[in-house]
């Protein structure tokens, strides 16, 4: 993980987004529907409709960072108000990451016994 420094937000843009959107098209959403600055050095995540895909755009001062994460199994739990955004702290955004829920910490998908 690329480290996040001291006093960035993280910014969950609520709903589904069309993940055919690049910075630009998503760096536009978080103007005029989260009214948030994108160039503000907060991170901004956005999820696809089937819940599997995630794409997070930051500003880190020099240049503008598109990162996406794809889950092979499971989802990202995302919160389910349909527009809008709710912040949560970086650990939060390290288990979204990791597919586990960043309200109660359990995995959405475990490896079941061979055998």
């Amino acid at each position: 993980m690329i480290p996040i420094p001291t006093g960035v937000r993280v910014w969950l843009a609520t709903g589904h987004t069309d993940m055919r959107c690049g910075f630009p098209s998503l760096a536009l959403r978080v103007q005029e529907i989260l009214r948030k600055d994108p160039l503000s050095g907060h991170i901004f995540c956005f999820r696809g409709k089937r819940g599997d895909l995630l794409k997070i755009i930051w500003h880190d001062g020099q240049g503008s960072c598109l990162f996406t994460k794809r889950l092979e199994r499971g989802r990202f739990l995302w919160p389910s108000l349909a527009d809008g955004s709710i912040t949560i702290s970086t650990a939060q955004l390290s288990y979204l990451l990791s597919g586990i829920h960043w309200r109660n910490p359990q995995e959405t998908w475990r490896p079941t016994r061979i055998g």
